[in-house]
């Protein structure tokens, strides 16, 4: 059985992962083949081009590695449902929209799996926490 030697985060927008950095400067030195690794999420993302895609790869003695995707960021998920590039410079003084409670509902149940919380109550503040951050009122 082949041992984790490296664990790598990136991000990468779905469908469109390029040798280019970063993909090429993280994976080149832990010696993954960059275009199969390419190839490979490429395939399983078409669906999903565009949105930033959170990837963690385990990278083995062998060379070979696995990778698991994971929920879009929260602010990316914030932007999507409000239909805005960006958020606010400065989240207190200048706001960049409002979001619903059914919104944030909306939100929590795609990124649950991946929030460190134990209720969906407890999910939707952390949800309307970034929202916050972000220059983005509650509603």
């Amino acid at each position: 059985m082949a041992t984790v030697v490296k664990k790598i985060k990136l991000q990468i927008p779905g469908g469109a992962a390029t040798p280019a950095p970063p993909v090429g400067t993280a994976l080149g030195p832990a010696g993954v083949n960059i275009g199969q690794f390419v190839t490979q999420f490429n395939e399983a993302t078409k669906d999903k081009r565009g949105t930033i895609i959170p990837i963690e790869l385990s990278v083995y003695d062998d060379r070979s590695f696995t990778f698991i995707m994971k929920n879009p960021p929260a602010s990316r998920l914030i932007l999507k449902a409000l239909g805005l590039e960006k958020g606010s410079g400065k989240a207190k003084e200048t706001k960049v929209g409002t979001i619903t409670k059914a919104q944030i509902a909306a939100i929590v149940e795609e990124k649950m799996p991946d929030l460190n919380a134990s209720s969906p109550e407890a999910a939707a503040r952390i949800i309307a926490g970034t929202a916050r951050s972000m220059g983005v009122d509650v509603k």
